[in-house]
This record gives C-alpha cells, sequence and structure tokens, in this order.
C-alpha cells in the first residue's frame, strides 16, 4: 500500500500534517485517530522493521500531548526514543515514515537535526528528565514562563541511575516541569478503590488546584508563608495522601506533585488531566498504565520479541524469521550457549546484564541456571560495579553490555574494576557499526576509550571459534579485567562448536605470510580483508601478508617488531573509530621504535554515522571488500 492508499483510507490521519492539524478536531474525534495512528504503524512496520511494541503502546499519549500543548513552542522530550513513531506521524513525517531506519530515510530515534519537534537526542535510556530540566531552566531565563516542557519517561527507563540524579535535581531547582511516567510493566501504585480514585480525580480538579493556590497567594502576602512552610505544608499534604491511600512513593518524597496512575489508553481522559495539570506551578509527574504492544494481540502477549520483531504479517501475527539450514549463528548465540559451557566447569561463573538478557543472549544462562544470571536493568554503570564487587568476593562475573551503553559505565570500569585489577570478564556486543539503529547505537568508540586504562586486557576474535577461546582464556585465574568486543549478527564458521582451549594472552596470529604489503587487523572485519588480499593477488600477482592482531592490549609487540622490520607499507583495519584504536595503537609503536613505514588507517572516521545496513555503512565508508581491495592497491 503506498502513501496515496493510505490518504484514501483515513478519515482523520490523511489530514493531519503537524499537530495544528491536530489540534483542529474535538476532543470526540481522537479515539479515531489513536485508532488510525495504531494502524498505521502496524501496518508500516509489518513491512519495513523497527521497534513497535514500544510505539504502539504511547498511541494515546502521543496524541493527548500533542492536542494539549503548542508543539514544537512547548517542549516534548522523549526518553528512549524507540516509543516515538507516532510522534514522528503526526510532526509532518507521515508520507516519509516509508523510509524510517532505511538508509538515507528518517532517522531511527528523534533527533533535532530531522524536526523542530525532536527536542532532544534520545538514542539512549533516562536522559530525558535532566534534558527537559535544562530546557525549563533556559525558559525561565529567557523569560518565556508559557513554554511548557514535558519529559516523557518509560518505567524502565526510570531504573537508570541519570534518572534519578535528574529527580532529585528537580526537587531542588525552580521549575514547572512535568514529568509523564509511562508505566508499562512495573507498577510503582496501583490504582485500586474507590477513596484512591477520588484522590486522583482531587488532584486534578482545577477548582480544588485554583483554591489552593488561592489560599498559598494570601499565606504569602500576609507573610505567613515562606518557602520553608511552603515545603513543610507540601510534605504534610504529601503525608496525609500517604496515609489515606495506604501507599507512599518516591516522587512525592522529593516534593514532587504526583498525579495518577491513570489509564494511559483512555485519550479524552489523558486530555482532560493534561488540561488541568498543565498550568500549575511547580514540579510535577503524572503517572499512567500502558501495555506494551497495546491493540495487537501477539505484541501485549510476549512484548520482549515484539519489541522489534522485524518483518510480520499483520493478519495472522506470524512473524519472518529467516532461517538458513546451516548458516553461521549470530556471535550472540555463540556467547549465550558457550557461556552456559563455561558456567557449568567454572561454578564461580556469573552472567551481568543490563536490560538485554534476551538480544545479548544471556537469557540462556538466566534460563539453564536461574539463580547465577542477573539482569539489573537500565543501569550500566552499575552493571560493572556490581559486577566489581561480585569478583572482589571470588566470583568471576561475564558482564555483557552493548558496547554503545558501555560509554555510561566508563568511570565505573576504571574506578571500580581496573584500579583493583578485579578478575571480571567485560563483553561488548555489538561493537562497531550496528545499522538501521544509527549514531547513537553504533560501537564506535569502545577500542579507542578503553586503551588507555592499565590493567585491562582488550580482545576482539576474528570468528566464532575465537569468541569460544577467548571466553575459556578469559575465566582463567588471575586474568583481570578482561574486555572481549563483537559485532552484532552472524559469523563465518557453521560448524561454531570447537574445542575450549587457552590463547597466549597479547599474542597476534600471522594469517598468512607475503613480501609487498601488510595488512594488520583486529575482529571480524579481518575476514573481509582475508578475501581482498585473495582477490589482490590473483589480479595482480603480488604478496601480501595477513596479521590478526586479536589483542590491542596487550599489544603483540613481537608481531610489530617484525612488521616494522620488513614492511614499508601497512595497512590497518577495524570496525571502530580511527582515532585512537589499533591503527593509532600500530603508529604509536612504529614512532616509539624508530620505524618508518607508510602507514594507511581503515576504520570509522572522525564523524557520527548515519544509520542505514551493515553492509550500505561499509561500502559507504570504503570498508567492504572492494573498499579494501581499492586501498591495498592504491598503497602496492
Amino acid at each position: 500500500m503506498d502513501n496515496m492508499d493510505n490518504q484514501k483510507k483515513y478519515r482523520y490521519l490523511s489530514s493531519i500534517d503537524s499537530p495544528a492539524d491536530l489540534r483542529k478536531l474535538k476532543a470526540e474525534e481522537l479515539p479515531v485517530v489513536c485508532d488510525e495512528l495504531r494502524e498505521d504503524i502496524i501496518n508500516e512496520l509489518s513491512r519495513n522493521p523497527g521497534h513497535f511494541a514500544s510505539s504502539l503502546g504511547v498511541v494515546e499519549l502521543t496524541v493527548a500531548l500533542h492536542y494539549v500543548f503548542n508543539t514544537p513552542y512547548d517542549r516534548i522530550v522523549w526518553d528512549v526514543g524507540h516509543q516515538a513513531y507516532g510522534h514522528k506521524i503526526l510532526t509532518g513525517r507521515r508520507e516519509q515514515f516509508c523510509t524510517n531506519r532505511k538508509f538515507k530515510g528518517i532517522r531511527p530515534f528523534p533527533s533535532p537535526k530531522e524536526s523542530e519537534y525532536d527536542t532532544f537526542t534520545c538514542g539512549h535510556a533516562s536522559n530525558s528528565i535532566s534534558a527537559a530540566l535544562g530546557m525549563a531552566v533556559a525558559a525561565k531565563k529567557h523569560e518565556e514562563e508559557t513554554r511548557n516542557i514535558v519529559a516523557v519517561i518509560g518505567d524502565g527507563a526510570m531504573s537508570g541511575g541519570l534518572a534519578f540524579e535528574g529527580l532529585n535535581n528537580v526537587s531542588a531547582t525552580p521549575n514547572n516541569l512535568l514529568i509523564i511516567l509511562n508505566d508499562n510493566n512495573m507498577s510503582i501504585d496501583r490504582s485500586v478503590g474507590g477513596m484512591k480514585q477520588y484522590l486522583v480525580n482531587l488532584n486534578t480538579n482545577q477548582t480544588y488546584n485554583k483554591i489552593r493556590n488561592g489560599i498559598g497567594r494570601t499565606f504569602s502576602k500576609w507573610g505567613l508563608l515562606n518557602k520553608h512552610r511552603k515545603d513543610s505544608i507540601i510534605r504534610f499534604n504529601n503525608s496525609l495522601k500517604s496515609l489515606l491511600s495506604r501507599q507512599q512513593n518516591i516522587f512525592e518524597g522529593l516534593n514532587i506533585r504526583y498525579f495518577g496512575p491513570i489509564n494511559g489508553h483512555d485519550v479524552k481522559t489523558l486530555v482532560k488531566t493534561l488540561n488541568d495539570i498543565k498550568h500549575m506551578n511547580g514540579p510535577r509527574l503524572l503517572h499512567i498504565h500502558t501495555v506494551k504492544g497495546k491493540g495487537f494481540k501477539p505484541a501485549e502477549e510476549e512484548a520482549t520479541i515484539w519489541h522489534a520483531p522485524g518483518m510480520f504479517d499483520k493478519e495472522t501475527g506470524e512473524r519472518f524469521v529467516k532461517k538458513t539450514a546451516g548458516a553461521p549463528p549470530r556471535f550472540q548465540d555463540v556467547f549465550g550457549e558457550t557461556l552456559v559451557e563455561l558456567a557449568k566447569q567454572n561454578p564461580k561463573i556469573m552472567g551481568v546484564t543490563p536490560a538485554m538478557p534476551t538480544g545479548c543472549s544471556m537469557n540462556l544462562l538466566m534460563k539453564e541456571m536461574p539463580c547465577r544470571g542477573f539482569d539489573v536493568g537500565i543501569a550500566e554503570g552499575h552493571a560493572v560495579t556490581f559486577s566489581g564487587g561480585m569478583a572482589k568476593d571470588g566470583l568471576l562475573p561475564f558482564c555483557n553490555i552493548y558496547s554503545s551503553f558501555a560509554q555510561r559505565a566508563y568511570d565505573n570500569l576504571i574506578h571500580d574494576v581496573a584500579i583493583q585489577k578485579l578478575n571480571m570478564v567485560l563483553c561488548l556486543d555489538r561493537a562497531g557499526l550496528v545499522g538501521e539503529d544509527g549514531p547513537t547505537h553504533h560501537g564506535a568508540f569502545d577500542l579507542a576509550y578503553l586503551r588507555p586504562i592499565p590493567n585491562l586486557t582488550i580482545s576482539s576474535p576474528y570468528d566464532e571459534h575465537e569468541l569460544r577461546r577467548l571466553m575459556y582464556t578469559a575465566q582463567l585465574p588471575d586474568m583481570g579485567p578482561f574486555v572481549i568486543r563483537y559485532p552484532r549478527g552472524s559469523g563465518t564458521i557453521s560448524d561454531w562448536r570447537c574445542p575450549l582451549e587457552a590463547v597466549p594472552v597479547g599474542k597476534g596470529r600471522k594469517m598468512k605470510d607475503g613480501k609487498e604489503l601488510a595488512v594488520v587487523t583486529i575482529g571480524p572485519i579481518g575476514k573481509l580483508a582475508e578475501n581482498a588480499i585473495k582477490r589482490v593477488e590473483e589480479e595482480m600477482q603480488v604478496s601480501i601478508a595477513h596479521y590478526d592482531m586479536r589483542f590491542l592490549k596487550p599489544i603483540d609487540t613481537e608481531m610489530l617488531e617484525e612488521i616494522g622490520t620488513r614492511f614499508t607499507k601497512i595497512i590497518t583495519l577495524e570496525n571502530g573509530a580511527k582515532i585512537g584504536g589499533l591503527g593509532s595503537a600500530v603508529l604509536e609503536f612504529m614512532a616509539d621504535h624508530g620505524y618508518t613505514p607508510q602507514v594507511c588507517r581503515m576504520g570509522i572516521p572522525d564523524e557520527f554515522i548515519e544509520h542505514g545496513t551493515i553492509p550500505q555503512l561499509f561500502k559507504m565508508l570504503g570498508l567492504d571488500e572492494e573498499g579494501i581491495v581499492k586501498q591495498i592497491k592504491q598503497m602496492l
């Protein structure tokens, strides 16, 4: 179905090109808009894969926000951008939504570079409250008192430390911030019974709040209500509410006015509630209950699978999962299977992941040995320090974090693990370019930012066999903090269950000898170099050496001595940032030891790389087989 079909099909959605068009409708018409928006998301994502269940869960909230608030003047700050597809469709990108996550198409997550309605970058979780508070302070500084600032945060993101840091500052900084907690799994407060529903209605009632604020202004005018007394009254009010409702929550403990919980799929109630509280002074939090995958039964029943399900039949719910007999497995599956295998042999091994057990295959250990696998939620810094604590007292944690998300645990790795040289294995999944999720998710920087840290061992496997061997080596006694980084997706070996045996730490492999030029690689991208070398040798009748460094730290100095002595031309290749990674390490060694070869570094350039399939991005950057062939020929 093309865009013209959509325009004929939808009664309301086809004529909504901006939130201003949405606001022309009557509130009674909004449920139909929600139905159409949900149907459009289902239709499009069934054939153009993306993040599915999260966006379905906030359809009513998205419509209500853009209906009540004067966006883009009013700011909506989304947390975890995979819930913002409805937002994209309602803000002028309906016709372009078919290009979502496609190379040169619209971006996978909200970005100010794409639309004025996208107020802040939101690929990683937990940053919305801090960013929105900054905007609220800016609005006050610019005397834009009428500008509303709204932060939308999910309960999963609320487990992130930055969210709590933001909440703490919200309670101590003058602001009129509205925080919306989209609770689609963990229940912070349960709305049960008539008294609790009465309190919800009372808290949001305009007459109640008008009287409340009027009394407050009068007492202030009489000099009876200074800041200290005001805070005391708020605390008393919150205590009284807690007594009557027999429940307490952290927000009112921080003097943030709390409203809810309410049904996040009742768009008319959402509109009324938002209108009632949007002009209140001071920080407020509205707690809504939603269902992830709402409106598509398979997604409601299995939200994890339908977070990003790939292509599917929108009528039957059948997912089109490609399975080729004998095809190489994903690195993630090799990791998960091998971890279980090692854990059966070594009782000290534990598994830790921050909210990604299925994506990284830690779920295999958690299923096989529930007491030895931990999902700590969206809390990468905690995951590392938690692992460090276990390591300090004799356990051996395998902490698996997506490379891009591990950036948030940098201090923890230095302060809580490396300084003490604790025995811990940090497995960096999705290292290098990840594809359609784009710049917020590419694992481009880990080699560069980890290399300066003392006491670390940094490795990357050439293939599935090497991943198993590195995992086995990492769990041997007294290895200290041991990093293994590997990419998203499949490798190259179908028969991957090789014997588990150790590799010498800090030693690379000479894959083939040569005379005219040396290609030095690290990680699975070396396979592309292997193929490119074969092509060039056959075409040009030359001899090219290939070295797989295997370890970035400690780097194989004997191998580099050989390369520096024998070759005047060197190409380094890595699926990571050129600045600071393997290429920089090779150049540093050559300079420090008096070698002066011509060195060409191939890797991710000094820029944030857009979204697209991995082959498309490799081709764009000249890191595919053709690009490597071209570079070798230029060097010869």
